[in-house]
């Protein structure tokens, strides 16, 4: 496909896109390469063949192609809630009385409740397009196992998921969605593999996070013969399926004659960021336009905010390959709060170049305030937010609130990830005054950092 060609050839009338858009094609300065934990040299395609899907592997290791067409089997399926709606948030703007525009791109008008489904059915298609049984994974609020518990039952494909303990515990009714498209649930760390007894050895009673999933999850794959491993953030392959979220955002902007001043996103991996963000981004990296890039991750897990850019196992488990991101170190375990998904210890390669090279800002935001602005949110737009998503809603308000200060009509574009309904039990423990503010200190963060890999 030709370089030069821009994105809006490939929307289709209903403005849905038939091409995912790879930013890593802009960028000057690309997302260092992963390196083999043994020889701490660059991983090779062969290398990591045995762990994901190749065609994947290809995907994930292209920092060239600007467009991969989307195959019609996975447009099909996007048909089914794709192209999502961008909605104007005209009663939040009247409740804050403020004269910035603010709107908002929902995910969570599909029975996994999240923007996941976009990526978790194109993993799912190579899978299946490879000839194997199943895929393992790791999940953490929930949303992520749901989405790929779905696009396995689609394809007739076995499905493994690695629940968070935490998780597990406090979204009971997450897992039986995924049992009933199927899939197998475990809390993690479990028992049931080498590393997971390993790591409650050496943190007994723990409540778990995404490292300690991950390392599962790849323990299950690499050994038991027909598996891959798939994950649902992070990951290059992951930023680029989820790029059908900007590129639908923009086509719908564009439509309309309307710029965004800034572009807001929760962090956790960096899947939802990266794909809201996408051609916004590319934009600004080719010098075509200028935008505020704001992310927004939760002050327990603060990856951007208070890491390190550093070379960092992707797991706790310390199995997987080697990636420079933002870090807070592999045995880096958030408190078991209700932050949902921003739970992982890293940030996304890509994302992670982006933010060092100045092209966005990241801040981060306590619990009982993403609640608040939850609950401001719901009762004014009639939409229950995911805890996720309530990040970003935090930051738009706060942004909003300001141009109230300033008399500045600023246009504000945020993700709208998905919808709080299996998170119930968080908005329960804010409404009875239980939930808590935990912040790491900064002696807890060294001495997870203490441990990074010397390279």
């Amino acid at each position: 496909m030709s370089q030069e060609i821009p994105y809006k050839i490939y929307l289709t009338e209903d403005e849905m896109p038939t091409a995912w858009y790879n930013m890593r094609a802009d960028m000057k300065n690309k997302p260092a390469p992963l390196l083999n934990p043994g020889t701490l040299k660059p991983m090779a395609a062969e290398e990591l063949y045995p762990v994901f899907c190749e065609e994947l592997v290809k995907q994930e290791l292209d920092d060239t192609t600007k467009f991969f067409e989307i195959p019609e089997e996975i447009r099909n399926f996007y048909k089914m809630y794709r192209p999502s709606p961008l909605v104007r948030a005209y009663c939040l703007e009247k409740k804050l009385d403020t004269p910035a525009k603010i709107y908002y791109k929902f995910e969570g008008n599909n029975t996994s409740g999240s923007h996941k489904l976009n990526s978790a059915i194109a993993q799912a298609y190579y899978a299946k397009k490879q000839g194997l049984k199943g895929v393992t994974t790791e999940t953490g609020a929930g949303q992520w196992g749901t989405a790929l518990s779905m696009a396995c039952s689609y394809f007739d494909l076995d499905c493994k998921v690695y629940m968070v303990k935490v998780s597990y515990e406090q979204k009971p009714f997450r897992r039986e969605v995924m049992r009933t498209y199927g899939a197998s649930v475990t809390p993690s760390p479990s028992e049931t593999t080498n590393v997971g007894r390993k790591i409650l050895a050496a943190h007994p009673g723990t409540t778990g996070s995404l490292g300690c999933a991950i390392s599962e999850a790849v323990e299950v794959a690499v050994s038991t013969p027909g598996y891959r491993y798939v994950l649902g953030s992070v990951l290059n392959q992951v930023l680029l399926h989820q790029s059908v979220i900007g590129l639908e955002t923009k086509a719908a902007l564009d439509k309309y004659g309307i710029k965004p001043d800034m572009i807001i996103g929760c962090a956790g991996g960096g899947s939802n960021l990266g794909g809201l963000i996408a051609p916004f981004m590319g934009e600004k990296l080719r010098g075509e336009a200028d935008y505020r890039i704001i992310a927004v991750e939760p002050a327990s897990c603060p990856s951007f905010t208070r890491g390190k850019y550093a070379y960092d196992f992707c797991d706790t488990g310390m199995v997987c390959p080697l990636a420079k991101m933002y870090t807070l170190g592999s045995d880096f375990i958030p408190a078991p709060n209700h932050a949902g998904g921003l739970r992982y210890h890293g940030m996304s390669s890509t994302l992670s170049q982006l933010y060092d090279d100045g092209f966005m800002e990241a801040r981060s935001v306590k619990q009982t305030e993403v609640f608040e602005a939850a609950e401001t949110f719901a009762r004014v737009e009639g939409i229950l937010p995911a805890p996720e998503s309530s990040h970003a809603i935090k930051a738009a308000i706060d942004e909003a609130m300001k141009c109230k200060e300033t008399g500045e009509e600023k246009t504000i574009v945020f993700g709208l990830t998905g919808t709080g309904y299996f998170d119930l039990v968080a908005y329960e423990k804010f409404h009875n005054g239980e939930m808590s503010d935990y912040v790491p200190t900064d002696d807890e963060l060294a001495a997870s950092l203490a441990k990074l890999p010397k390279v």
